[in-house]
């Protein structure tokens, strides 16, 4: 196993803490000198809060251990391409590393919708390698999802009587 291995399985760890409390099932882990320094899940909905994603959260967390807002010389790990507002937030810490398994086709920043993360009208970008563990990350999110359609159908079927 290689080490972005290693680091993208905690981060599906905490995917799967998301998954257990109906969140979406993204997760990530912050490495800094070879430790991880913060993990985090998505937590939206438990914390009413737009803002909750997992790298946000695991952004916060990274920059009190380091007691700087610049976390300079750090990999970030997420099982879902980050969106826009994640993208910018890694910019704006100095972030050097990014590893991402599944693409997010939808709201995905580096490169699938938007590529922010390499914007060269920003004063700084992001090393990114995608496909780390595509399969289990992606299954995961397509099984939440699965399951949500099952509920809803369920909810919306009339009952046998």
């Amino acid at each position: 196993m290689t080490p972005d291995e290693f680091y993208m399985r905690e981060a599906l760890k905490e995917a799967h803490k998301a998954f257990d409390a109906d969140e979406i099932p993204v997760g990530a882990v912050i490495v800094h000198n070879d430790k991880i320094i913060a993990r985090a899940h998505n937590q939206i909905k438990l914390l009413k809060d737009p803002t909750a994603h997992a790298e946000m959260i695991a952004l916060t967390q990274a920059a009190s251990y380091l007691n700087n807002e610049r976390l300079i010389n750090t990999r970030a790990y997420v099982t879902i391409e980050p969106c826009a507002m994640c993208c910018g937030a890694f910019i704006l810490s100095r972030i050097k590393y990014l590893v991402y398994g599944a693409p997010d086709p939808k709201t995905g920043a580096c490169g699938s919708v938007f590529n922010i993360v390499n914007n060269k009208k920003l004063n700084h970008r992001i090393k990114v390698k995608k496909g780390i563990l595509e399969e289990d990350c992606g299954s995961l999110l397509k099984e939440f999802f699965r399951k949500k359609r099952e509920k809803k159908r369920e909810r919306l079927s009339p009952s046998p009587h």
